[in-house]
């Protein structure tokens, strides 16, 4: 009787014990996943605190109110009608007679691939800015209305040679190509002056007792304004999505070394690629310029309005002439 109390009583002790020490593990393990959800919540908090600092960065705008502008390959003008008509506040005081906005198709053609072109057109005539048609872009230096200009920025958004090559090496090449003779021809038309500087605004220092975050947001870059005029600038944008990214294929040439470094003339009548320096590169962001709607070259499509691939982003390159 006694031996089998005592056996009873130490089985109660040990279940006791067992009891305490889950109750202990339990609360360990329930501490351990408080400070798990703390610790996310908090590297949450942080990551929320990046992007936003990341998009509280203000777009780049690449133009002074004092500029005279040159856009090629407008399509249906709205990127023109966004710079004039709705422009950011560092533009608010650009002429709209500092811009040119040109098209390679006929005033026709344009009119009928992009409907609402009409309308755009009339609003920047009226407004004062130039509009021409038939310009190629591989031929500026010849386009007579553009005879004896000098521009401080020639932009060209989205270039593209259009022909529907099927073969994606040729179609490669008819792009490089197209962007070849472009800088070649839009050379002359550039003011001449210093090579502009781009100052990078250095990121605030934190403060010690801020636990706000690490990042200030990124650099926000800005053209030197030099009292001497500098010289004038390209800007090239396409999109980081293919078809557009096959055009940087390194084996062949990206558009950074077809400024930088281009290729030798392949006949001996053909005048040499001018050397370029690239300046900078930057996001280029499509809802900052409003109104601006990108249409493809070949216009409307039969199920549908045409537009570039999804995803991605879209970049700027911007070069100046080499001394």
């Amino acid at each position: 009787m006694a031996k089998s109390a005592k056996k009873g009583s130490l089985k109660a002790a040990l279940s006791s014990h067992q009891s305490r020490l889950k109750k202990k593990q339990d609360a360990a393990h329930a501490a351990q996943h408080a400070d798990r959800a703390k610790a996310a919540l908090a590297a949450k908090g942080k990551g929320k605190a990046k992007a936003a600092g990341a998009s509280s960065a203000p777009p780049t705008v690449p133009f002074q109110p004092t500029d005279r502008i040159l856009l090629i390959g407008e399509g249906n003008f709205s990127f023109a009608r966004a710079l004039v008509s709705s422009p950011p506040a560092s533009l608010e005081f650009l002429p709209p007679s500092n811009v040119t906005a040109t098209a390679y198709d006929t005033e026709e053609e344009c009119c009928s691939k992009y409907p609402e072109a009409v309308e755009i057109i009339a609003e920047l005539r009226a407004k004062g800015v130039q509009v021409l048609f038939g310009v190629d872009a591989t031929k500026l230096d010849r386009c007579p209305p553009l005879k004896g200009k000098k521009y401080d920025r020639i932009v060209w958004n989205f270039p593209h040679a259009g022909k529907g090559i099927t073969d994606q090496d040729r179609n490669i090449l008819s792009n490089q190509l197209l962007i070849l003779g472009f800088l070649r021809s839009a050379a002359p038309l550039l003011v001449s002056g210093p090579t502009p500087v781009i100052h990078k605004a250095r990121k605030p220092k934190r403060d010690p007792g801020d636990d706000s975050g690490d990042d200030a947001g990124p650099d926000e870059e800005k053209m030197d304004d030099d009292p001497q005029r500098p010289r004038g600038t390209i800007l090239i944008t396409l999109r980081n999505v293919p078809p557009y990214t096959l055009w940087y294929n390194p084996i062949i040439r990206n558009v950074p070394k077809l400024a930088k470094n281009p290729p030798p003339p392949t006949s001996s009548g053909q005048t040499p690629n001018p050397k370029y320096t690239q300046l900078r590169s930057f996001v280029f962001h499509r809802q900052f310029w409003t109104g601006y709607e990108h249409r493809m070259t070949k216009g409307e499509r039969a199920h549908g309005q045409g537009k570039t691939g999804e995803g991605g982003e879209d970049r700027t390159w911007e070069f100046c002439l080499q001394d």
